[in-house]
């Protein structure tokens, strides 16, 4: 899958470059282009393809909202993740109402921004992996991704420390690899059973894929690799 194309939209230059820095750090993120007025995003949004826009609602020449609106009446289903320091509920749910993916408040660290976007490109993934959906459970499942299951959804044994080092693991890996649950568990130094458990919960989740893996004799192992 190709990377995610983010427009950054600040009317602070370097908290523009701020943000553009944090998504070229993201894997499978890469950052289009950058505006600092509702006036260049509309024209960056013109001249190349882009699938995320980073919105900050303070902009000098129209608020960030009604951009997001100006969008939405033009037909364009882009995607908007806002990052504003505005914390009024009204702003809030305009925003929801407009069908913003995320409403991230300033300022944030490094390891909050990632997992907004990690948790977009779950749910993208799955967004593009059919046209149409089967099932209710498959809606529930994709909403989830993009808001991120809350620490007390996880089933009875599992808990959020060895779940993020399992995912630590995983995000060690190259980028189109995997990890099988016996090299999952050397690294994070537990069993294979235990690795196996949470692997096989971030599958049923679809944070992971699973396929088989061959090529020694045998039964073959289970492959985990990252959306």
């Amino acid at each position: 899958m190709t990377d995610v194309r983010v427009l950054v939209v600040d009317d602070e230059p370097l908290i523009a470059e701020a943000h553009a820095a944090y998504t070229e750090r993201v894997t499978g993120f890469r950052v289009a282009a950058t505006a600092h007025t509702a006036q260049e995003a509309m024209a960056a949004l013109r001249a190349a393809p882009v699938d995320l826009v980073l919105l900050d609602l303070n902009l000098p020449d129209r608020n960030g909202l009604d951009l997001c609106r100006a969008l939405r009446a033009s037909g364009s289903g882009i995607d908007v993740l806002v990052v504003s320091s505005a914390r009024d509920l009204a702003s809030v749910r305009t925003a929801v109402s407009l069908g913003v993916t995320h409403y991230l408040l300033k300022p944030f660290t490094f390891a909050t921004f990632r997992e907004k976007l990690l948790g977009y490109a779950r749910y993208r993934a799955q967004m593009l992996a059919t046209h149409e959906v089967a099932a209710q459970h498959e809606i529930d499942r994709a909403l989830a991704v993009l808001r991120g299951a809350p620490q007390d959804s996880l089933p009875k044994g599992l808990d959020a420390t060895t779940l993020d080092l399992v995912l630590g693991a995983l995000r060690e890996t190259t980028p189109g690899t995997g990890c099988s649950a016996n090299e999952v568990a050397a690294r994070i130094g537990t069993s294979r059973v235990t690795a196996r458990r949470y692997l096989e919960h971030l599958a049923d989740a679809g944070q992971v894929f699973r396929s088989p893996r061959y090529g020694s004799p045998g039964r073959p192992e289970v492959e985990y690799r990252r959306v």
